[in-house]
């Protein structure tokens, strides 16, 4: 158990937001897969798990997307494999919309009355409880939890030896545009949450890892 811990720390120590990777050596199918698989695995408020990850291999599209994503030039024209977080927009997430009852009905095979019960406390979350109101909030929300799932498969990476970069430096209506242009995403029902970059580093990081210490970051309450 404590090495399974020392390995976990030292994995997080190493861990870096690459920016350029080496274009020569790329990620195995079997470990890409791995890194996808702990993505799918995550958790998500109420299990409605409102994400989807486009992993973004063509290069021309690679090229057009550089443009307004300006976080992510280095790592579009390096990266071994680029993946977008993608969160599901207002109406997908609204109670009796036809994600909820698919994901309710066929993924999770939940009876019709457990499905009444989670619908029910769901929506009284939505109004009273996180005031998910209109679609915007209700999309932000959706951001948040494709972060679960964007924060494990960085992890998962740099546990086996892989690079990657998270990256929010970009304009998402223009993002968007040439994505729905593109016919790669139904940009009605879906919206980019986040961008990741993974690969193996082309060099080390000139600058240590720096972090606030323990004591000014958590407070017990006794």
């Amino acid at each position: 158990m404590k090495a399974k811990k020392e390995e976990i720390l030292k994995a997080h120590a190493c861990r870096r937001a690459i920016k350029e990777f080496k274009v020569d050596r790329k990620i195995s199918d079997e470990d890409f897969e791995f890194i996808l698989e702990v993505g799918r695995r995550s958790p998500s408020s109420f299990g409605w798990e409102p994400w989807k990850f486009v992993v973004v291999q063509n290069t021309e599209l690679r090229e057009k997307l550089a443009e307004p994503s300006w976080g992510a030039q280095k790592q579009l024209a390096s990266a071994s494999h680029f993946v977008l977080l993608l969160a599901r927009k207002g109406d997908e997430m609204r109670v009796g919309s036809d994600y909820l009852k698919y994901k309710s009905q066929e993924i999770d095979k939940l009876p019709a009355e457990v499905e009444e019960m989670k619908v029910e406390f769901f929506k009284g979350f939505m109004e009273k409880e996180f005031d998910l109101t209109d679609d915007r909030k209700i999309f932000d929300w959706a951001c948040k939890q494709v972060y679960l799932p964007f924060a494990n498969m960085m992890t998962a990476a740099a546990q086996i030896g892989i690079d990657s970069c998270p990256i929010e430096g970009f304009d998402r209506a223009s993002v968007e545009e040439i994505l729905a242009n593109e016919g790669v995403v139904d940009t009605e029902r879906l919206g980019v949450a986040a961008m990741l970059a993974f690969g193996y580093r082309k060099e080390e990081s000139p600058f240590p890892q720096s972090r606030f210490p323990m004591e000014e970051i958590v407070e017990w309450v006794k």
